[in-house]
């Protein structure tokens, strides 16, 4: 086997046992199904879904359908815990309206993109290796279920769920993070949907306070979703505190920030406007002015 099939194929494997842990760690009387708790069977599916979505993908070598497998996922995964640990209080239908809301709109948004824009760049060179490109499907099962952890968990308690100061400052900060991030997007296909910006880059709206003010949407949304979990966390249940800081791992420092940096210094690099962005506008959180963008850069 390859060198970097085998680094691909040990990802997996990693993936699948962080999963495991997970929802070892947070097995607390919960629902269950047949004998299994009802978390780790939410596991299991996540990745199950991916890799039978893998499968034609990589078949017809396309990524068109990624992002949407991805959303689906999270709406499929809703939908069971919402069947099978069907919400008894307020708070956890909020919580599956909100997260499923979420995942829709970001569905439907980077698949229309995707089909509007042609292939995703990021696959180009790892379509058409099969443990490669696998990898990229089984670290997204592992990104929805450690995304909605903290949901999960809530939803199949056998705690009561009850409605409380902390519901309605997470579903407000939820709000809040929606907002920025569906507002982020629009501007920008608005920008791009203009001839007259053909090979610019926007710094208009929300982009002239972040360079990536539909990434500050997601993480503020996500942190919202886990403040309303909070009151029902005990124990190893903490480990829902990963969903928050697991967005901001993956945003920041792995497939987000870091590889749209990239491609917008290797596009306008030389281009002293693009520069002079850079240096005002911090990369992420719009606060700090120059000294975050240089500090982030």
């Amino acid at each position: 086997m390859k060198n970097k099939n085998l680094k691909a194929l040990l990802v997996i494997i990693v993936a699948v046992v962080i999963a495991a842990l997970v929802a070892w760690a947070g097995a607390q009387p919960y629902i269950t199904l047949r004998g299994w708790p009802l978390l780790a069977v939410c596991a299991a599916l996540a990745f199950a879904i991916q890799w039978v979505a893998f499968v034609p993908a990589f078949l017809l070598q396309t990524e068109k359908f990624y992002d949407l497998a991805g959303s689906a996922t999270y709406l499929l995964l809703l939908a069971f815990v919402a069947r099978f640990g069907p919400p008894r209080a307020w708070a956890d239908v909020l919580l599956l309206a909100m997260c499923g809301l979420w995942a829709l709109r970001l569905g439907l948004f980077l698949f229309l993109r995707i089909h509007k824009d042609g292939a995703d760049a990021r696959f180009t060179q790892i379509k058409p290796s099969f443990f490669r490109f696998l990898v990229s499907w089984t670290l997204q099962g592992l990104w929805v279920f450690l995304t909605l952890l903290p949901v999960l968990m809530v939803v199949i308690s056998m705690k009561w769920h009850a409605t409380t100061a902390w519901t309605l400052i997470g579903a407000a900060i939820w709000a809040l993070g929606f907002s920025i991030e569906v507002l982020a997007d629009w501007q920008k296909r608005q920008f791009r949907a203009d001839p007259a910006n053909a090979g610019r880059f926007i710094q208009s709206g929300l982009w002239a306070k972040s360079r990536h003010p539909n990434y500050v949407g997601e993480i503020v949304l996500w942190v919202g979703v886990f403040i309303i979990c909070v009151p029902m966390l005990s124990g190893w249940q903490w480990v829902g505190v990963l969903s928050p800081l697991f967005v901001t791992l993956l945003l920041t420092k792995v497939s987000g920030v870091p590889l749209l940096e990239a491609s917008a210094d290797k596009r306008w690099g030389q281009d002293p406007a693009y520069i002079a962005y850079k240096n005002a506008t911090p990369v992420l959180w719009p606060v700090g002015g120059k000294a975050n963008a240089r500090a982030s850069a």
